[in-house]
């Protein structure tokens, strides 16, 4: 699954792209791979921080915001305020989900559902290779 054509504000070329992200990570943001679950290297991480995304840095969650959803993926039930994620509706694989990416650059993240806690509901189901983590300080 290829991401759509859309006009992001942080762009580059492809080539760029795989210099800058690992064939994980590329394969991820930039193709629509998901990692196998219980594979990321934020799927079981508890360090207070937020979490960014790995293609332009931009501040995704916070780890306030995570809970172990059981699922294997890092899973949060909101975005970090004032953040703006995209979502798409996905169809592929013969199911209806509502995709995710990084509205600043156009990188898949993940998939959302309704199924996460209150206060919201949701939960974001997050490939931990499309994050980088910032500790707090």
């Amino acid at each position: 699954m290829k991401p759509e054509r859309h006009e992001y504000p942080f762009t580059q070329s492809d080539v760029d792209w795989r210099r800058q992200l690992d064939p994980r990570a590329y394969a991820v943001t930039r193709e629509g791979a998901t990692e196998r679950a219980f594979t990321g290297a934020f799927w079981n991480h508890w360090a207070r921080g937020d979490y960014r995304c790995v293609g332009c840095g931009s501040s995704l969650f916070r780890s306030a915001d995570k809970f172990d959803a059981g699922c294997g993926w890092p899973s949060f039930f909101e975005a970090a305020p004032g953040v703006q994620i995209e979502r798409i509706e996905d169809l592929s694989h013969g199911m209806h989900r509502i995709e995710v990416r990084c509205a600043r650059c156009g990188s898949h993240l993940g998939h959302v559902f309704d199924d996460g806690p209150a206060p919201t509901g949701e939960r974001y189901c997050i490939n931990s290779a499309a994050l980088k983590f910032d500790p707090s300080p």
